[in-house]
């Protein structure tokens, strides 16, 4: 028997699984980036941080009542930032977490493969659309027509940015919900057909509570998404630090603030420029609270169904 094919084959086997055992480095490497990336970002956050809570107590930033960092007699209230910030998120929620869902529920449920194709890139489309032209379409369209309603509306407030960044956030929950929902088995749905259920029956009881991991996904998402967002707050909503959570007031959010002190005037090293830093880690803080929340939401309705 010729040894050359029993060579040739060892040899093809072999550079097989150098090629292999490449792709394999090179898709551990990419994986290993975001974790980089996210250790480096926690890093730089908490050594810049120490450096803050070095010159600042941290019982007045949690517990003093003013924001005013960059004045002669300084205060730092982070709450004064986070009421701006939680306050511009909740009504931010209350759009697009309704009318995401809902939005998923009929594009998966219920329109025709027709409808289904034309309404998805035009809600890609919203996704793309900058930040900062939905903060000129508050300030300049929605607070307007707000104040037909409530006369007394100032003009920057975080009602009108609240409502804005909701119809933002729209495409994002409803792109991901829509996804969950359309992954769930058919089977689940002929068994309740079986049943005798309807089709919104089945949207609300079978398939929402089967894509309930996906749903959690978007909403946590959404909320991320809202929390971090800067352009429209920062045009929309004054820029003004007051710690109130009455969306018809202006005020700060902490991504704001970053982006106004962010721009240079500042020292490098100075006790101004380190509250970004602060600020910062509690933003990540909050984000990482709402993310765990999801996941013990996931793994508790996981353990129920």
């Amino acid at each position: 028997m010729s040894q050359a094919p029993i060579a040739g084959r060892l040899a093809y086997r072999r550079s097989r699984h150098i090629r292999e055992q490449i792709i394999e480095w090179l898709l551990l490497s990419s994986a290993l980036v975001a974790v980089a990336t996210t250790v480096g970002i926690v890093f730089i956050l908490v050594k810049e941080s120490l450096v803050f809570f070095g010159q600042v107590s941290i019982i007045d930033f949690l517990t003093d009542s003013q924001w005013t960092p960059l004045f002669s007699d300084p205060h730092f209230g982070i709450w004064v930032l986070l009421s701006g910030t939680l306050t511009s998120s909740a009504i931010a929620l209350c759009v697009a977490i309704p009318v995401g869902t809902t939005l998923a529920i009929y594009l998966s449920e219920f329109a025709s493969a027709r409808v289904r194709e034309t309404a998805k890139p035009i809600l890609e489309l919203l996704a793309g659309i900058p930040t900062i032209v939905f903060g000129y379409f508050a300030l300049f369209f929605v607070t307007p027509l707000l104040k037909i309603i409530y006369p007394e509306l100032p003009g920057f407030n975080l009602l009108s940015a609240g409502l804005v960044m909701g119809v933002m956030i729209v495409p994002y929950i409803s792109s991901i919900s829509e996804d969950a929902m359309r992954a769930v088995p058919m089977s689940l749905r002929e068994g309740a057909y079986a049943m005798g259920a309807t089709r919104l029956q089945v949207a609300l009881n079978v398939v929402v509570p089967a894509a309930f991991s996906g749903l959690a996904a978007a909403y946590i998402l959404g909320i991320s998404r809202a929390v971090g967002e800067t352009m429209i707050v920062a045009v929309a909503a004054g820029m003004q630090p007051n710690l109130t959570f009455n969306p018809t007031d202006q005020a700060a959010t902490i991504t704001a603030y970053i982006v106004q002190v962010a721009k240079g005037d500042l020292p490098h090293g100075s006790v101004g420029y380190q509250t970004i830093f602060a600020a910062g880690l509690t933003l990540f803080l909050l984000t990482l609270v709402f993310n765990l929340m999801g996941y013990f939401l996931r793994k508790r309705f996981r353990e129920e169904y």
